[in-house]
């Protein structure tokens, strides 16, 4: 293991939260870390900062006295960049401006010695560029924290296209002994969270255009079906409409203006108009003490029917047919023409409920009712529902009765291809194989096992997209994809060779 020795001084420059989180973290690992700030007393102002987050430390029974005393015996604010040299790491946190970040590595490179591992924490620029303006960018990397950097511990570990596997090692292991899970990645676009995670964001807002359903009851079925920890309109609020909005734009443009990276129009009017979420007061939802709450939309109650009649496999949702015997509905089996194709359960009416698929509702031979794809059918508390326009109210009240026998919730949306958790998931499945399947200069951007860690631990994913996808069924995920794509021929929804490939080796075994 390379990690830097616990007697060698940790730097930090810039000193705003992120910084003094990063500085928190080497600190209470035991390093001697120094702290500056271009603006006059800024760094003191951190220093005391930070020493008091160690006091509720110790109140909370996390640290004890005595190492409390040792911590804050460590730092140092200082005035002068001159007073780095002799730090074995400089960690920066400044401004994301590429001339800001390229002459402060400049001035480091004349104070710190040549072992000197030098790292940004940068979210949105390139590792590359920033290294392009040092005579030794072979020591430069990504160290991308996430914030609050003492609290999360996912560490996006970034190797610039000069950055030595020494380096970049060392980097690695230094994390690790911080006690944090690092990830290795390319310097590609977003690295790997903001990059993955961009179909969260985007199938939400496109759902929300296209007025399949408003932002509450979209936010509800993603976490109460798909399983999310938030919404994706309750996340942005949290984040800030211009921060998430930004990052956005940045990996499209970097991407070429990839259209599976296309911004979202709503959300520049939202920006535009300075609803910017909970900083502001207002963003999709209101803030304040007298703000009313928002509520999905949810259906009345509805009778179940006594028996369905299952028609074919349901595969990806098979674990429902078990759920509504459970519940006392019977059902009844027959096979269905054109088998293995996914089958349906026949309602009484004679409509079909069906798992969404990525074609459209109403271009179905047959009338049928979509519900939507679910992490797991057993514990899901909502689902929902989109109807083909030939399908009876009568129809919808016996679907939406099943599942409310199931003890699930019901949200009846408008019919979109692919609905909402699917699309999303899909998405996410997609953009992770592309990640692993290579970058701008023909590396993949990180491996599998890293991209599946890195969106659990930095966006609290319920299961890693790759991990998902492999659960689906990847060659089910490819098909899913073309169907939308055959609706909306943009680019948006093919599958990428990536998921092409690793679908076709999932075929062959």
């Amino acid at each position: 293991m390379t990690a830097l020795d616990l007697s060698s001084p940790v730097a930090v420059v810039g000193t705003g939260t992120m910084g003094q989180g990063i500085a928190q973290v080497a600190l209470v690992a035991g390093h001697p870390v120094r702290l500056y700030d271009a603006a006059p007393g800024f760094a003191k102002t951190a220093a005391e900062a930070i020493t008091a987050r160690l006091d509720r430390l110790v109140e909370k029974g996390r640290l004890d006295q005595a190492a409390r005393a040792a911590a804050a015996g460590r730092l140092k604010a200082v005035d002068d960049l001159a007073e780095l040299a002799g730090c074995g790491l400089v960690v920066e946190a400044v401004l994301e401006q590429l001339d800001v970040k390229q002459k402060l590595f400049q001035d480091l490179e004349g104070v710190v010695a040549e072992d000197c591992l030098l790292a940004t924490n940068t979210s949105s620029l390139s590792v590359t560029a920033i290294a392009g303006a040092l005579t030794r960018p072979g020591r430069f990397v990504g160290l991308h924290f996430f914030n609050p950097a003492p609290l999360l511990p996912l560490v996006e570990v970034v190797s610039g296209f000069a950055t030595d596997e020494t380096a970049a090692t060392r980097a690695y292991d230094t994390a690790k002994a911080w006690g944090k899970t690092p990830v290795r990645c390319a310097d590609t676009p977003g690295f790997i969270v903001n990059r993955v995670a961009r179909p969260f964001y985007a199938e939400a807002l496109r759902a929300y255009e296209e007025r399949a359903a408003d932002p509450a009851t979209i936010d509800a079925v993603l976490r109460e079906c798909g399983g999310f920890r938030m919404g994706p309109f309750e996340l942005t609020d949290l984040i800030g409409q211009d921060v998430n909005e930004a990052v956005t734009r940045s990996v499209w443009e970097s991407f070429f203006q990839d259209p599976k990276f296309t911004p979202s129009l709503a959300q520049r009017r939202l920006v535009e108009s300075r609803r910017l979420g909970r900083k502001s007061g207002q963003g999709w939802y209101a803030y304040g003490d007298d703000a009313p709450r928002a509520e999905p939309h949810t259906a009345e109650p509805a009778d179940a029917p006594a028996a369905v009649t299952l028609r074919g496999e349901l595969f990806q949702a098979a674990a429902l047919v078990g759920l509504i015997e459970a519940a006392g509905i019977r059902v009844d089996r027959e096979e269905a023409a054109g088998a293995p194709c996914p089958g349906w359960i026949e309602l009484p009416g004679g409509a079909r409920l069906a798992l969404v698929s990525g074609t459209s509702v109403h271009a179905m031979a047959e009338p049928t009712i979509e519900f939507d794809l679910a992490l797991d059918y057993a514990s899901a508390t909502r689902v929902a529902l989109a109807r083909d326009v030939r399908v009876s109210d009568q129809d919808l009240s016996e679907a939406v009765g099943l599942f409310q026998a199931l003890g699930k919730k019901v949200s009846v949306i408008r019919a979109t291809p692919g609905m909402i958790v699917a699309r999303t998931v899909a998405m996410l499945v997609d953009v992770a194989h592309d990640a692993v399947a290579h970058d701008a200069v023909a590396r993949e951007v990180a491996d599998a096992d890293d991209v599946d860690t890195a969106m659990r631990l930095g966006v609290n994913y319920p299961r890693g997209p790759l991990a998902w996808g492999a659960g689906l069924g990847l060659s089910w995920v490819a098909q899913f994809l073309d169907d939308v794509h055959s609706e909306y021929p943009s680019g948006r929804y093919a599958p990428s060779p990536g998921l092409r490939l690793a679908a076709a080796q999932e075929e062959n075994g």
